[in-house]
């Protein structure tokens, strides 16, 4: 079976943040928000294997949601103009409702996720 794990990313979701950031290095900020978005981005997971999609975030308390991939009824990918150039995107996960059971934002290649979750749940 497909398996694949993906944390956001922090250069190519949001480009200009990140420059301006570095330009802020000097001025002492720059680290310290460089920092904070480096956690925040390591600290978020998705991984799609074994028939299962877990979603974990958190660095000290963590807080872990998972979905069998049998359940999953539709998954939406958005990708702005910018975030295709830069190949990141976000991914709603749908299983019953109208409201996304998961969402994601800032994942690496969001169209190769959504194949790992169809392939899961297609059993191949």
């Amino acid at each position: 079976m497909p398996s694949y794990t993906a944390h956001p990313v922090m250069f190519r979701n949001r480009p200009f943040s990140f420059l301006i950031s570095v330009l802020l290095i000097p001025a002492g900020i720059g680290i310290l928000i460089l920092l904070y978005w480096y956690l925040m981005c390591k600290a978020t997971s998705l991984t799609v294997a074994d028939g299962q999609i877990y979603l974990e975030e958190g660095l000290l308390s963590k807080s872990r949601s998972e979905i069998d991939c049998d359940s999953v009824r539709s998954v939406k990918v958005y990708q702005s103009f910018m975030n295709r150039i830069f190949g990141v995107g976000s991914i709603e996960i749908f299983t019953a409702g109208d409201q996304p059971e998961m969402v994601v934002k800032g994942l690496p290649d969001p169209n190769d996720i959504r194949d790992v979750i169809k392939g899961n749940k297609d059993g191949l």
